[in-house]
């Protein structure tokens, strides 16, 4: 028809696959959104429009009620009906925002690779647990999460990691993040909001703690770990709180000193301080067993806080705080109102993955891989003219941290280039690399490193991307 005596030129087509009806709603809808019928447009009558398109009156009455019900179309007493007012054209798409150029190699530390997510036993364990899970289980949950997930825990963080685990005193968090901001958020609305955070350490859990109303201070990290023998003491005297990588701290990979062990506990018991002890990959030391967890000789004193991350993949979204009594309400009572639970079906998976020993077996089998990736880049690496081995303090450079976890620390001369222009010649070439300084509470004044993940890339890129780190720390010191 000639729409034209209505202020328009338009053409519909209908697509009566789905009905008469169906179809003119659709192209009615459509000629609205992409402004070909332009706001307060006069619709012909619907017997006019009937005629035209060799429809029956009744179906384009139908759609004209069905559109005005939806608020695409008005109709007025005497005035016929029109494209709403309100409705506007569909904005064009806006441009993606400019990124940074892409990477052939990654070695940011950070995620684990998750090509060996575990997919055939999950699934299993996935069926398993949903054959024998009860109807409740579908609904909403205690906030602390999964009685079945949090028994299995309690039984393999214990044997596994040295932790004290009632699973009474569990909760199973949405990740780590999560986690942290319990427990931030606790602290602060008991009025005691100040952290010791490590330095170096994660600048972004720095951030999550600021967000939540916490006040963050450095707590400084030398070759023996944290310095827990400062706590109490000068700028960190009223610290409410101590966030701690015990196991194999990040990014400097050491492992905290047993006096620093000590110190830690006893600070925390003689002023009732909290120790939030994050154990983010202590499944992963490769040269002796595992150094148990802090928690085991203080658990009044020190949250302890999991994650399957690394174990298995970040994707799911599932790690677990081990509290002190006296939080446990606190904590549920903040998790009711931040998200209610975390999602039933992984915990209920991850507990049968547990309790039948497949995460045992995972986490032997990624840790064998690890340990080859980590041997490949130090072998490598140590093949470089005055490159210090493992702790090594000679040479232009020098690697620190034990055989453990899915990162290492290349630390840069002093004398050398600046630490931004190293990240830089890696980008150019096209080599993702973290800077040390970056996690550092003030990056200017200290001495610059790397940050060295061996866990990301895929397993076909690896010895490609450490031999294009190699030829860059090679061509640097020169």
């Amino acid at each position: 028809m000639d729409w034209a005596d209505f202020g328009v030129d338009l053409h519909l087509e209908l697509d009566a696959s789905g009905g008469r009806r169906a179809g003119l709603e659709r192209a009615l809808r459509d000629a609205i959104r992409d402004g070909r019928l332009p706001p307060s447009t006069r619709l012909p009558a619907t017997r006019v429009l009937a005629t035209e398109l060799g429809l029956s009156r009744g179906t384009v009455s139908a759609a004209y009620d069905q559109l005005v019900a939806e608020g695409w179309l008005v109709a007025r007493v005497g005035a016929g009906t029109e494209v709403s007012p309100l409705r506007q054209a569909a904005p064009a798409p806006a441009a993606p925002p400019a990124g940074p150029p892409p990477f052939r190699y990654d070695l940011r530390p950070g995620s684990p690779d998750v090509g060996l997510f575990p997919v055939t036993a999950w699934l299993r364990a996935t069926r398993r647990a949903l054959a024998v899970a009860p109807a409740e289980a579908y609904g909403y949950g205690d906030p602390r999460g999964r009685p079945e997930l949090r028994n299995a825990l309690a039984g393999y963080l214990g044997r596994a990691r040295g932790v004290l685990a009632d699973p009474e005193r569990i909760v199973v968090t949405t990740g780590y993040v999560q986690a942290l901001v319990l427990l931030t958020t606790v602290l602060r609305d008991a009025g005691t909001p100040t952290m010791a955070m490590e330095d170096p350490g994660l600048a972004f859990h720095r951030e999550v703690a600021r967000r939540h109303g916490g006040t963050v201070l450095p707590l400084p990290v030398d070759d023996r770990g944290a310095r827990t023998d400062l706590l109490g003491t000068g700028h960190l005297a009223r610290v409410g709180a101590a966030v701690v990588t015990p196991a194999h701290q990040f990014p400097t990979g050491v492992t905290l000193h047993p006096a620093r062990r000590h110190a830690l506990a006893d600070w925390a018991r003689s002023t009732g301080g909290l120790v939030v002890e994050d154990d983010y990959d202590g499944e992963f030391r490769y040269d002796r067993q595992p150094v148990g967890a802090v928690q085991g000789t203080a658990p009044e004193q020190v949250a302890y806080v999991g994650t399957a991350a690394k174990t298995l993949g970040p994707a799911l979204r599932l790690a677990w705080l081990v509290l002190p009594a006296r939080l446990v309400d606190p904590v549920v009572h903040a998790k009711r109102h931040l998200d209610l639970h975390t999602e039933t079906i992984g915990q209920l998976a991850l507990a049968d993955l547990i309790t039948m020993h497949g995460y045992d077996r995972q986490i032997r089998t990624v840790r064998r891989r690890y340990r080859q990736r980590r041997d490949l880049l130090l072998d490598r690496l140590g093949g470089l003219g005055g490159l210090g081995g493992l702790g090594g303090l000679g040479g232009r450079f020098a690697l620190s941290g034990i055989s453990a976890g899915l990162h290492a620390t290349v630390h840069l001369p002093s004398d050398g280039p600046p630490e931004a222009e190293v990240l830089a010649a890696a980008a150019a070439r096209g080599l993702a690399l973290s800077g040390l300084g970056g996690h550092r509470h003030h990056p200017t004044d200290r001495p610059p490193g790397l940050v060295v993940g061996y866990a990301h890339p895929p397993s076909h890129a690896y010895p490609a991307a450490v031999e294009l780190l190699a030829r860059v720390l090679t061509d640097l010191s020169a």
